[in-house]
């Protein structure tokens, strides 16, 4: 493990006015996207799609960083190159995704654990010599009105979430560590920061019982948001102070970043949260890690059409553009008619 390889990575992928954009969905994922915009989920439009974003002029300005899925970081591009090689050219960060995807947990309907351990170490050998200096994994974590989540399922995937940190950073990757407590439901904010805290706490306590060094990881959290379906909706200030004070109670201060998912929020509102967040230093810095909030309206723009590229290409700027703004609170709900 090299730790200044792994240091230089890990303060690159949050440097100011910088952000990630996580483009690893799986092909269920992102046939259910193309679908629903008439696009053929094919491996062809999958790579022009992906290639249309990380070739945008510009873009190195304000993305650091892309989480791709196995078949993008292996993949070529129209002209032949590899998507990856482009990528580094302009300065990005190449990362993968490595989990398998979150299984059933036998005897707790409704609640699932992240495999992927088995083989993980050999895998990350292969995708270091690929190009790959960062890593995410994702635990989902689902709140309901019968208990979940219970103990049993935020101990399991905190286990492999730091068994996996472990041996990222023994490959010289840096890991993100992505503990994600979703939306969908109607409970209220208080719910979600009730069980973001919990999840957190048992999170850096398996951190730190993997040896796993926290200057060298990124985490990847949800904001504490209500629930899709609550009858009462937490305005943006709300959420935001709601947000931070669950991480100044559980993410210690050597954490270099938080990269935050948008987890189904629109890419608007994802915005202004993330701005309200840095209205203040605090001891992190606090990004994003952004898949639909930042590709929604490029994949609309686009459609599956050749002819459509330039647009898709200025639609992904823009949102670009004003995630960076936020990474500085100098963000603007009146930007999205300018920008």
């Amino acid at each position: 493990m090299s730790a200044t390889e792994l240091a230089a990575t890990a303060q690159a992928l949050v440097a100011p006015g910088k952000g990630i954009l996580a483009a690893d969905e799986s092909h269920p994922s992102i046939e259910k996207h193309f679908t629903a915009l008439g696009i053929e989920n094919t491996e062809n439009n999958r790579r022009d799609y992906r290639e249309m974003m990380f070739s945008t002029e510009g873009a190195a300005e304000y993305i650091s960083g892309v989480i791709l899925f196995d078949e993008t970081i292996r993949q070529k591009g129209a002209d032949g190159s590899l998507l990856v090689k482009g990528l580094q050219a302009k300065g990005i960060i190449p990362g993968i995704k490595v989990d398998a995807g979150p299984k059933d947990l036998p005897f707790s309907p409704g609640e699932v654990v992240t495999e992927g351990l088995d083989g993980l170490r050999g895998r990350l050998k292969d995708y270091y010599a690929l190009g790959a200096r960062f890593a995410k994994w994702r635990a989902v974590i689902n709140i309901g009105t019968d208990g979940r989540p219970t103990d049993r399922c935020l101990d399991l995937n905190a286990q492999a979430l730091a068994r996996y940190a472990a041996l990222c950073q023994e490959a010289s990757i840096v890991p993100i560590v992505e503990p994600e407590v979703i939306m969908d439901g109607d409970h209220s904010i208080e719910r979600c920061y009730e069980v973001t805290e919990r999840a957190l706490h048992k999170l850096f306590n398996n951190l730190y019982d993997q040896k796993v060094a926290l200057e060298h990881l990124l985490l990847k959290p949800n904001m504490v948001i209500s629930g899709k379906g609550a009858k009462v909706q937490a305005d943006a200030k709300t959420v935001a102070a709601e947000t931070l004070k669950v991480f100044y109670r559980t993410v210690p201060a050597a954490v270099p970043g938080i990269v935050f998912l948008s987890g189904g929020q629109s890419p608007e509102l994802s915005t202004e949260h993330l701005n309200l967040m840095n209205a203040k230093p605090h001891p992190w810095q606090i990004s994003f890690s952004y898949g639909r909030a930042l590709q929604a309206p490029a994949m609309k723009a686009w459609g599956g059409k050749a002819a459509n590229i330039p647009l898709g290409r200025k639609a992904f700027a823009k949102r670009a553009r004003l995630n960076s703004a936020a990474r500085h609170g100098k963000y603007s709900p009146s930007m999205e008619k300018d920008a």
